[in-house]
């Protein structure tokens, strides 16, 4: 199974649009904050500590999502550490030359350790998810400045906690013009989204507003998810969709309305979502179909990856080569949740990068 690839077979510049910051978080950091708040965790070792929070074979959602509580409850609740944790991912990600990331995270998982229970013992917390907003913002543009690369947030609701989604909607409004660019909705794909109208309002709300959408569906969940996603959420990008391709006619309404797709290939593979043969990966088709898709990590941490190892999986087995690349970068850019004008410096930016000739005025 991939892990970590340090070169990557296209070596130009690259779009990441699916990061989730609580999963792209260095060891090492973990292992301060536990020392520095006293925390204790099962392991001080770092090697042994990868062991745990990472996940190396193929298994499920489920599985890969219990990892988070093993180190969360040290970050969360921390002023410094959620202002550190965005510092660093800026940093890693200019290193895997990625130079437009929109970053996804939870205010509420971020400010209030306790919905990370862990079993030997709890952590206190005093600040609001709209502090935390505030402090990954700092971070990330103390990154921005220290690494030369642009990098954007996305607040995610999460499915089983309609009750935050309104306070989502007001922090995308209050930070929309300070570093906050959508909202998302992940979490549990099987709960039925009109069973939960909390989530729908905020969503309305946020059409309303002309608040960026994307949603995670059809990752493991079935087509009626995406379904729900692009007609009830009015979702403009959908976060992984893989079995859009099961449904024939979701799957053209999808290819025409060049609704986004934001793949990530080796955590498809690692949470069950997706054939471990990855000649078979949907990915495959969504290149064949010219469809709007992306390449993105998901959870590096978890998955002891970065965006070269993704990258070498669809040049190894997906057959992509240096045009495909550029090609789903420039569909990734011109799918960001940037404004126009910065999205129009990303793509010139970007054809300059890859010696093209074309501008976007």
């Amino acid at each position: 199974m991939a892990g970590v690839a340090s070169k990557t077979l296209f070596n130009k510049p690259k779009v990441e649009l699916h990061c989730h910051l609580d999963g792209a978080i260095r060891l090492k950091t973990i292992l301060h904050f536990a020392k520095k708040r006293k925390i204790q965790i099962p392991t001080e070792n770092e090697g042994e500590l990868r062991s745990l929070v990472t996940c190396n074979r193929p298994s499920s959602l489920t599985e890969v999502l219990s990892k988070f509580s093993y180190y969360m409850p040290v970050i969360a609740g921390d002023r410094e550490a959620i202002q550190q944790i965005a510092y660093e991912l800026v940093e890693d990600k200019a290193k895997e030359g990625v130079v437009y990331l929109e970053a996804r995270y939870s205010p509420h998982y971020l400010a209030n350790c306790n919905v990370h229970p862990i079993p030997w013992g709890q952590t206190e917390g005093d600040i609001s998810p709209d502090e935390v907003v505030n402090l990954v913002n700092q971070g990330f543009r103390r990154g921005q400045c220290d690494f030369g690369i642009k990098v954007r947030s996305i607040l995610c609701c999460i499915r089983h906690m309609q009750a935050w989604s309104p306070e989502i909607v007001e922090l995308c409004k209050k930070y929309r013009n300070d570093g906050v660019v959508g909202i998302d909705l992940a979490g549990d794909e099987l709960m039925d989204t009109e069973s939960y109208p909390g989530h729908v309002q905020a969503y309305e709300m946020a059409v309303k507003c002309g608040i960026h959408r994307t949603v995670h569906a059809g990752e493991v969940g079935p087509p009626k998810v995406v379904r729900e996603a692009v007609d009830i959420l009015k979702a403009e990008r959908i976060g992984h969709g893989y079995v859009t391709i099961k449904d024939p006619a979701l799957y053209k309404e999808i290819l025409q309305k060049r609704i986004h797709i934001e793949a990530c290939p080796l955590s498809s593979v690692l949470t069950g979502a997706c054939d471990p043969d990855y000649t078979k990966h949907p990915v495959v088709t969504f290149m064949k179909d010219e469809a709007n898709f992306s390449i993105n990590t998901d959870d590096p941490l978890i998955f002891n990856s970065t965006i070269h190892t993704d990258y070498n999986i669809a040049a190894e087995h997906m057959n992509f080569t240096e045009l495909e690349f550029r090609t789903m970068n420039l569909n990734a850019a011109s799918s960001s949740f940037l404004c126009s004008r910065e999205k129009k410096e990303l793509l010139n930016q970007l054809y300059t990068a890859y010696g093209m000739t074309q501008n976007v005025c």
